[in-house]
C-alpha cells in the first residue's frame, strides 16, 4: 500500500470549500492540495490553480482525486470528466442536481472501478452514530425534524440556490433527511405536503413535508430558509422507551439515560473516509436523501411565497 499522500483536486472555492473543505484537507496528512479550480476565484495562492477541471488535466499535473464543492447544477458532469480521468470523487451535498445524474455517476463510477463517494457531511456530525445505535433498538412512534436557518448568513450571494436545481431550503434541508435515513432503523417514504416557492424564484425558501417509515410511523419535516437569531436543527425521535433529541444538527444529543455533547468532527470524519476509501478502491454513495427530495417535489403542493431579495 502506497504512504504517499493522495494528491487532491479541490474544484470550487466558494464559501463551503473555504470554511470546511480547505482546512480539513491541510488537517489530514493523508492528503496535499495539488490544485484547485475555479473560473471565479483567482485560487488559495498555495497550489497551481485552473478555471476548468478540463484545463487542469491537460495541463498534466499528476493528480488522484477530486473533491468536487461547485453548484449541484454543474456537479454531474464535473464528476463524470473526473471519474474518466480515473480520478477518485467526492462529491459535496447534494451530490447532483437531479437523482438521474447522481444514479449516472454512481453507475460509471462502478463501471470504472473507481472510488466515488457521495460526502453527506450530516452524518459525520459527532453524536449521530450514538443516536442510530440507539434507536435500532427501539420501536419507532413518530418523528418530528425541525430545520431553519438563515439563508443570507449560510448562502450570501450565491443566486444558484434559487434556480432550478439549486434545492432552495432542501440545500440544508437534505441535511435533516441525510441523519433521518442513517439514524432511523427502517426505509422512508414522502407521503405529501407544501413547499412554499418565491415568486421570483425556482426553488422553494420553507416546506412542510409529511413523510413516514415502513413500519408507518409518522414523520415531520418543517423547513424554513428565513429564520434569524438562533438556527435550529433538530431532530425528535418518540419511542416506546421514550424519546430521543439530537439537536445542533448533531452535535448534542439526549435519550433516556444518556446525554452527549460534542464539537464539530465533520469535515475532517468526511475526509478520514474519503482516505480510507480511496485506500481500499471502494465507493460510498448512498442516494437516498436526494430521492426523499426528489418525491417532495413530485408529491407536495406549491404554494407562492413572497419574492426574495437578498
Amino acid at each position: 500500500m502506497s504512504t504517499q499522500p493522495v494528491r487532491l483536486a479541490l474544484v470550487g472555492l466558494g464559501k463551503i470549500a473555504r470554511d470546511q473543505h480547505l482546512p480539513a484537507i491541510a488537517g489530514d496528512p493523508r492528503f496535499v492540495l495539488a490544485a484547485t479550480v475555479d473560473p471565479h476565484s483567482p485560487g488559495t495562492g498555495n497550489a497551481p490553480h485552473f478555471a476548468t477541471l478540463a484545463e487542469l488535466l491537460a495541463a498534466g499535473l499528476a493528480i488522484d482525486a477530486a473533491a468536487i464543492c461547485t453548484p449541484p447544477q454543474a456537479r454531474h458532469d464535473i464528476a463524470r470528466q473526473a471519474i474518466d480521468a480515473d480520478l477518485a470523487v467526492l462529491l459535496e451535498k447534494p451530490p447532483c442536481a437531479t437523482l438521474s445524474e447522481a444514479e449516472a455517476l454512481v453507475a460509471r463510477a462502478a463501471a470504472a472501478g473507481t472510488t466515488l463517494f457521495a460526502a453527506w457531511h450530516s452524518r459525520f456530525a459527532a453524536t449521530v452514530d450514538a443516536a442510530r445505535v440507539w434507536l435500532a433498538a427501539q420501536t419507532i412512534e413518530a418523528v418530528t425534524i425541525t430545520w431553519r436557518e438563515d439563508v443570507r448568513h449560510w448562502h450570501p450571494g450565491q443566486p444558484w440556490i434559487w434556480e432550478a436545481g439549486g434545492f432552495g431550503v432542501f440545500d440544508p434541508g437534505i441535511n435533516a433527511l441525510s441523519i433521518a435515513t442513517e439514524i432511523l432503523p427502517a426505509p422512508l417514504r414522502v407521503l405529501g405536503g407544501t413547499l412554499a416557492v418565491p415568486g421570483n424564484c425556482a426553488a422553494p425558501v420553507a416546506g412542510e413535508v409529511a413523510l413516514a417509515d415502513a413500519n408507518g410511523a409518522a414523520i415531520a419535516l418543517d423547513l424554513d430558509f428565513l429564520q434569524t437569531g438562533h438556527q435550529t436543527w433538530d431532530i425528535r425521535v418518540s419511542t416506546a422507551a421514550g424519546e430521543l433529541l439530537l439537536s445542533e444538527g448533531g452535535a448534542r444529543l439526549r435519550y433516556p439515560g444518556a446525554a452527549v455533547d460534542k464539537e464539530d468532527v465533520e469535515y475532517p470524519a468526511i475526509y478520514a473516509r474519503f482516505a480510507d476509501l480511496i485506500a481500499a478502491g471502494a465507493s460510498d454513495a448512498d442516494l437516498a436523501p436526494l430521492r426523499l427530495v426528489a418525491d417532495a417535489f413530485m408529491r407536495c403542493r406549491i404554494e407562492t411565497a413572497p419574492d426574495f431579495h437578498e
